[in-house]
């Protein structure tokens, strides 16, 4: 009993604890049979209670009977210990526990094991109540809900059978009937694979070797392919050697669930192989094969399920189709060579654009059915163009055919909401009802009259806006390509739909949006501004970033302040912007931190800090800081992203760069750029002069940046821009920027600041520095602002609710409370 004794359930413990307690109470020193039946009885919510209530047995009548045959000792027995028959009993419960495909022992199981011992006192003061092992056992069996179980009395040795009929069954519990399925037209069409289907066929139909094995990328229709061939199946597009044939897929899950015990999943399977044997027609598929390789092994010296079924692969007992991925093929099943060399392998390819179209308007009129909505030709071709273009870690036609799925969702939901008008007219008309039943009650008929005819009005009414609401709605439930760039939208956060009214002017206004943060640098803005216009238009190589700049410039100029200026714009935060400091990739070795690290070394599960970013943020504003910083080896990596638009990490995933805006910025020839700019105060005509020494300054930028960069990544930026050296009108018109958000707080805390010129002329003198351009402005506003602000505060001089002006009061910032 030991072996079983883990597999009882609580109540199944609890009537062998009571059957004990019964024999203590009764002075009996051996726990019979007839003790286990009344522990089986006490616990009241067993099934083997409510089988032996049924049956018109109650604890009082069995109590009885075993004082009436073993009397009753006055003396409650201390130690008890439990009779062979006993011990017997429990363990042909774990039997019964097995033959019934449970994991558990429960009060049913000991029952059974009772009524088949059938020699014990429990079973022989059943019989003298007219209750043979028949009647329970088929108690037990309605119950329990079990079909053709069979129970042979007195034959113990039997009970570890397992040729019952319900072998026929292990089939349909561990798998589906993919003929049948189809049979039943439950299974989509396939569409555009022909060719794959009678490649398949070609191999089963072999003498040797005949288990094909599907390999391709997740979503390319390896399942898909296994329903094509149970659809030619059921409709007898056959050749005779298959005409016969029926596709059972193997739930690897479903052999798995529940087998605990060592033994209890080789058995499984077993079973199914012996039926599948024993039968001769049938053909198993096993979705994700790759999980055989390890299913149910335990430990040292247990077998998986791979090894279970190569003998009978090898002999051709039984037929398989395999499908599994390219990735999982290559690390689990071309390791075990014994089982590559007995399945033939068919590549599956992706479809091309045209192949997924087609496949589509097969699929068209099941997801029209599904969703009651229309799908039109434009809304499938956008959504493989538009999966291709901005979907790229997944594959055709799974990526396009979801789109779709969830396009129609999306326009059924919207269409089947009612106006908010039916709403209120449904509410009047529940109103108008509990007050005519008021009326009626209260024997006010007249009231009762006027309120019915009300409600017939209102009835009508409702009932022809809600005819109006239907016919709308018929023509109204239609996916077109504007649904679908919107789905697109939601996925990838890139704003894929149609430009609108407002974004059009917005795109046009985008230097107006961007000199409000960017002060000074017209040429940045400009370059910018055009390549995005240039990208939402559709005018932009696809297989590029939307564009590719290298900010020029002293320190404090505002080259990351575009940056971030830029995805505000775009994407109403700052903070959606993928910022590489390249100071940090200075040494050889850091350089794996962008894409990843090489297997076998720290943080290759992590991925890379650069490609894991853009994968999740495909639509986004790329900023490499202080590029100079970095190790050479980091551009080898950039000129593929410049080119191509793309990069592979270190897990060989392909990561878009196509929907990027690349930011590079550098301090390169910084000192010549202030040289060059020192060189045109107090002479004449300097905007003249200004235009000179800037395209001579950039001649210089571009001597230094050949001696710092090499020519192939430098051809593949779209723009080089030089940042102009900030003067004092900048200055002053950045400092207003600056306040705007200490204003901001102040106003959080209910207290108005304002600030007359003179002010803001005082903070822009003590923070101008042509060296090191805007950067000393903080903290020129952190020393005459905040600061003097903070003590004024906090000593109650300035309240909640207060109007502060700030001035200058012999040379310095003066604070008046108006």
């Amino acid at each position: 009993m030991k072996m079983y004794f883990n597999r009882f359930t609580q109540r199944a413990k609890t009537a062998i604890d009571l059957g004990v307690e019964s024999a203590k109470s009764f002075g009996h020193k051996i726990v019979g049979t007839e003790h286990l039946l009344l522990g089986l009885l006490k616990e009241k919510d067993g099934i083997a209670a409510k089988v032996l209530n049924k049956l018109g047995v109650t604890e009082d009548i069995l109590e009885n009977k075993i004082i009436e045959i073993e009397g009753k000792n006055d003396i409650t027995a201390t130690e008890v210990t439990l009779s062979p028959r006993s011990k017997q009993i429990l363990e042909l419960s774990g039997a019964f526990a097995n033959k019934l495909k449970t994991n558990y022992i429960g009060t049913e199981h000991i029952l059974l094991a009772l009524a088949q011992e059938g020699e014990g006192l429990g079973m022989r003061i059943l019989a003298s109540l007219n209750i043979d092992s028949r009647d329970i056992a088929e108690s037990i069996i309605d119950m329990m809900g079990i079909d053709n179980y069979s129970i042979e009395p007195k034959k113990v040795n039997k009970a570890n059978s397992t040729q019952d009929s319900t072998s026929s069954k292990l089939l349909d519990k561990y798998g589906r009937n993919l003929t049948e399925s189809a049979k039943q037209d439950k299974i989509d069409p396939v569409i555009g694979r022909k060719k794959e289907i009678e490649r398949i066929i070609q191999i089963l139909s072999r003498r040797t070797k005949n288990n094909p094995v599907l390999i391709g990328d997740p979503g390319v229709g390896k399942t898909a392919i296994a329903e094509g061939l149970a659809i030619d199946i059921a409709e007898g597009r056959v050749p005779d050697t298959l005409k016969d044939k029926i596709l059972y897929t193997l739930d690897m899950g479903s052999l798995l669930a529940g087998a605990k015990y060592r033994g209890e999943f080789e058995e499984r399977i077993k079973q199914v192989i012996d039926e599948v044997i024993k039968k001769g027609n049938i053909v198993l598929f096993i979705d994700e094969m790759h999980t055989i390789i390890g299913a149910g092994a335990t430990g040292e010296g247990s077998i998986d399920a791979s090894n279970i079924l190569k003998p009978c692969l090898a002999r051709g007992e039984i037929q398989v189709i395999g499908a599994t991925t390219i990735d999982e093929y290559r690390k689990h099943v071309e390791k075990d060579s014994g089982l590559e060399r007995r399945f033939q392998s068919v590549l599956i390819e992706e479809p091309t654009k045209e192949d997924t179209i087609e496949i589509l308007k097969g699929l068209r009129d099941k997801y029209e059915a599904h969703h009651k909505v229309k799908i039109t030709d434009e809304s499938i071709k956008a959504s493989v163009e538009l999966s291709v273009r901005y979907i790229t870690d997944r594959f055709l036609p799974d990526k396009a055919i979801d789109l779709i799925d969830e396009a129609a969702s999306k326009v059924r939901l919207k269409e089947n909401t009612p106006p908010k008008e039916i709403k209120d007219l449904e509410d009047k008309i529940n109103s108008i009802k509990k007050e005519k039943e008021e009326s009626v009650r209260g024997q006010n008929f007249e009231k009762a009259a006027k309120l019915r005819d009300e409600q017939r009005k209102t009835q009508e009414q409702l009932e022809k806006i809600r005819d109006r609401w239907n016919k709308s709605s018929k023509y109204a439930n239609v996916v077109d390509e504007e649904v679908i760039a919107e789905v697109v939208g939601l996925w990838t956060g890139i704003p894929v739909n149609r430009m609108m009214e407002e974004e059009t002017e917005r795109l046009l206004k985008l230097e107006d949006i961007l000199h409000e943060r960017v002060i000074g640098q017209e040429q940045a803005i400009k370059s910018i501004c055009t390549a995005i216009r240039r990208a939402r238009a559709g005018l932009k190589d696809p297989n590029r970033p939307i564009g590719s700049f290298l900010f020029l410039g002293p320190t404090g100029v505002g080259k990351t302040e575009l940056s971030k200026a830029l995805a505000e714009a775009e994407f109403g935060d700052e903070n959606q912007i993928v910022r590489i400091d390249m100071s940090e990739y200075m040494e050889k070795h850091s350089v794996s931190r962008l894409i990843g690290s090489p297997p076998g070394y720290v943080g290759y599960d992590e991925g890379g800090q650069l490609t894991e970013k853009v994968r999740r943020h495909p639509y986004s504003v790329v900023l490499f800081d202080e590029i100079e910083k970095a190790h050479p080896d980091v551009f080898n990596i950039l000129l593929q992203i410049l080119d191509d638009g793309r990069l592979t990490d270190s897990k060989g995933r392909t990561v878009d760069f196509k929907n990027t805006i690349l930011i590079m910025t550098s301090n390169v020839g910084a000192k010549t750029i202030k040289k060059q700019k020192t060189l045109g105060f107090g002479i004449p005509n300097a905007e003249t002069q200004e235009k000179d020494e800037y395209e001579k300054m950039k001649e210089n930028i571009m001597s230094e940046l050949k001696k710092q960069f090499r020519p192939e990544f430098l051809n593949r930026i779209d723009d080089i821009i030089v940042f102009h050296s900030l003067n004092k009108d900048d200055i002053s018109k950045i400092v207003k920027l600056m306040c705007k958000t200490l204003i901001a707080r102040l106003e959080e805390m209910t207290i108005k600041l304002e600030m007359d010129e003179e002010a803001i002329d005082l903070i822009a003198k003590s923070g101008f520095d042509l060296e090191y351009g805007a950067r000393p402005l903080k903290r020129s506003i952190q020393k005459e602002l905040e600061n003097e602000l903070s003590e004024l505060i906090l000593q109650g001089t300035i309240k909640s609710g207060d109007v502060v002006e700030a001035t200058v009061k012999e040379g310095k910032m003066s604070f008046e409370v108006k």
